[in-house]
């Protein structure tokens, strides 16, 4: 079959393997994204992913976070073009938006696009989903919130980062400690988690399936590699627990000093823990 440059494209920024690997790739998997990458995988060539579904989406990411750490709202709004997305009534009707979202929404709350419970928030005389149908016609590009997050715990803090240029944010839910030193805590997880990108607070949070995709594609390295057969189920199994370790919060080298996890970073403020985050890019997810 014929693959497209777009898709070959998108399976190199994925993988960060080559164009004809790519183009092989997608060949033989009739064109599915998903099983290209697992091909490449397989055969040593990709390196793992960090997300899939990828979208060519434009927009920006918005927070609105309480200065004492007791809440925080993230909202990633969606539109067609970078132009679009970096004009000021676009910028100006995401701050508008998220912050009503931080009000309105129950707090613990995710939603996607399609959640009424954020698109029939009240909002300016309106409701929120009205107000992006506005914001679409007057910009002439489709226009959508992909997904929101509020956190506001009744105890601890929540920790915040946004990247400078707003494709990025994190939210993070900090307990057992709160005060001034609980959301610093919670500020450096946010900006950790936004350079590192990991799945889930520890290893048990891993989805299983993401887990038993690691583990096929590592039971044929391990064959591929001419590995004996006794020791080859110890061998896969080390592989798992150290992508699962990778992509765990807690297990990772803490950005701004790698002599310590993320972990070993929070077990320092007396009784904190992390409860969850939320990381959105804008196109991810």
């Amino acid at each position: 079959m014929t693959v497209s440059t777009k898709d070959i494209s998108e399976l190199r920024a994925r993988t960060g393997a080559g164009i004809g690997d790519c183009k092989k790739a997608l060949e033989e998997a009739g064109g599915d994204m998903e099983k290209a990458g697992e091909l490449l995988r397989k055969k040593g060539i990709a390196k793992a992913e960090k997300r899939a579904g990828r979208t060519a989406s434009q927009g920006l990411v918005l927070l609105d976070a309480a200065a004492d750490g007791s809440a925080a709202a993230l909202l990633e709004l969606d539109c067609e073009t970078d132009f679009v997305a970096r004009t000021d009534d676009f910028g100006a009707m995401g701050t508008k938006l998220v912050a009503r979202v931080r009000a309105a929404l129950a707090p613990g709350h995710w939603a996607s696009a399609s959640d009424a419970d954020v698109l029939g928030v009240a909002f300016e005389g309106s409701t929120i989903g009205e107000a992006v149908q506005q914001l679409s016609a007057k910009t002439g590009e489709a226009v959508s919130i992909r997904r929101a997050a509020h956190f506001a715990p009744a105890g601890g803090a929540v920790g915040a980062y946004l990247h400078f240029n707003r494709q990025v944010g994190v939210i993070v839910e900090v307990a057992g400690a709160s005060g001034a030193d609980a959301v610093a805590l919670g500020n450096e997880v946010a900006l950790h988690i936004a350079s590192a990108d990991p799945i889930g607070v520890t290893t048990a949070d891993i989805p299983a399936e993401l887990l038993e995709r690691e583990r096929r594609i590592a039971e044929e390295q391990v064959a591929a590699e001419g590995k004996p057969e006794n020791i080859r189920a110890k061998i896969v199994d080390g592989k798992v627990r150290k992508f699962a370790a990778e992509r765990a919060l807690l297990e990772q080298p803490f950005v701004k000093d790698e002599s310590k996890t993320v972990g070993q970073l929070v077990a320092a403020l007396k009784g904190a823990s992390v409860v969850r985050f939320a990381r959105f890019k804008v196109g991810e997810g």
